[in-house]
């Protein structure tokens, strides 16, 4: 019985699209990439706000933190991570990750061309999106 509903589910899922389309899961977790609950912030406006951030060679973010949830998709270069109290981090092309929420931690790049990834802030409505 449990293999027909599993089949059952998987089945459904697939069937919601074309089956020509690919799906590819880049990132699927409950935790934030040092192991933090995944927790969203009940705001009165929710406010979803997509970003193309680019870093060029030896600049960084500044130090900042996030009060919700943000996720992350590098698409170009090589990001550090430098977090409060940890070692760095480093994520390639094609890495996803979630960031740490309510700690301090910098985004840097060492390398020789841009950083670009794409961002995914799970913020409020008319709120930073990061604090210092």
């Amino acid at each position: 019985m449990a293999i027909f509903v599993l089949f059952c589910c998987f089945f459904d899922v697939c069937a919601q699209y074309n089956k020509d389309v690919e799906i590819k899961i880049l990132l699927k977790t409950d935790t934030t990439s040092i192991g933090q609950k995944i927790a969203y912030p009940n705001f009165a406006n929710d406010e979803v706000t997509m970003a193309k951030v680019t870093i060029p060679p030896g600049k960084s973010t500044g130090w900042h933190k996030h009060v919700f949830p943000v996720f992350g998709y590098v698409i170009q270069g090589t990001l550090t991570v430098e977090i409060e109290n940890r070692k760095p981090v480093q994520y390639p092309v094609n890495s996803s990750f979630s960031e740490v929420i309510n700690t301090l931690h910098n985004g840097v790049n060492n390398g020789k061309e841009d950083v670009v990834l794409i961002a995914f802030f799970m913020g409020e409505k008319d709120k930073a999106l990061s604090v210092h």
